[in-house]
């Protein structure tokens, strides 16, 4: 199939998901939870849609709300899952895996926590682990919580850093990787590929596509209590992180596979935060077994 990364899909109360599809239309289904700030747009690789139609993988990538071409509605952790049952109903799948990267973790932890039953396989990529558990904060370095803290307490003001940063962004795009400066030298390696830079671009691009208001709260639920236990899951969810990512402590993943009951945590040395690359073919083969 062609690439789509313009669809859109009415939801029953009225709201619109926009939504990106990769790979084979008539494959075996995978919804993709982004991370934060992003959008739609993290598998806009012609070598990733390769793998993806190779393998028969319908890969669906939606825009969380206020980002890209999704309706603004507050949400959180814990609620999200309902509306990914909107969508998957609106187009037609019954049971589907769940992938998330980095800040979309946590909502495969929500859906594997709240609609198993529609679920075939939950998968972490280097995700975050709930703030209020044992351990996480200390893993924070002084910039990360004051950014956390603006954006939970300050959000007029994180909004502000987040609109420089965006605005930065549209006028050079090469500003983006900035971000990654302090990134392991596995992810530089990664950020060096072409197709990994223009869906880089995209994806900021898509972050801010509506201004900074839905980018800001992303981010600040992250560091708020998702609203639920993570021992009460009921079905097994893969963990995968690398053990040189700089971005998100690996420390997450321990945590994250020590609260989850039937936790398949999987470390990877050497590698950093953007081991989904590099993985793909095999997080695919996984998710579609």
């Amino acid at each position: 199939m062609s690439v789509k990364t313009d669809n859109r899909v009415r939801l029953g109360d009225g709201s619109t998901v926009g939504y990106a599809e990769y790979g084979d239309q008539g494959g075996k289904p995978v919804m993709h939870f982004h991370g934060t700030p992003s959008s739609r747009f993290e598998a806009d690789n012609p070598d990733l849609n390769v793998i993806a139609e190779r393998l028969h993988v319908r890969f669906i990538s939606p825009d969380r709300p206020g980002i890209g071409l999704s309706d603004w509605k507050p949400y959180t952790v814990a609620n999200y899952p309902d509306m990914v049952v909107q969508l998957a109903d609106a187009l037609g799948l019954d049971r589907f895996a769940v992938t998330g990267l980095s800040g979309g973790g946590r909502f495969v932890a929500a859906c594997a926590w709240k609609i198993p039953q529609r679920l075939t396989t939950a998968i972490i990529v280097s995700g975050t682990a709930p703030f209020d558990l044992p351990g996480v904060r200390e893993t924070l370095s002084k910039q990360e919580r004051q950014e956390y803290g603006m954006a939970n307490k300050l959000p007029w003001l994180f909004r502000l850093f987040l609109w420089k940063f965006a605005r930065a962004a549209r006028k050079n795009p090469e500003s983006i990787h900035a971000m990654f400066a302090k990134a392991a030298d596995a992810d530089k390696a990664v950020l060096t590929q072409p197709g990994v830079r223009r869906a880089f671009e995209n994806m900021i691009k898509g972050a801010f596509e509506q201004g900074t208001r839905a980018a800001a709260y992303d981010w600040a639920i992250i560091a708020r209590p998702w609203g639920f236990s993570l021992r009460e899951i009921k079905m097994p969810v893969h963990i995968w992180h690398g053990e040189a990512d700089t971005l998100v402590s690996v420390e997450h993943a321990r945590i994250l596979a020590e609260a989850i009951p039937d936790a398949r945590p999987r470390f990877f040395p050497n590698e950093g935060h953007l081991l989904i690359v590099s993985h793909f073919e095999e997080l695919l083969e996984v998710a579609a077994a």
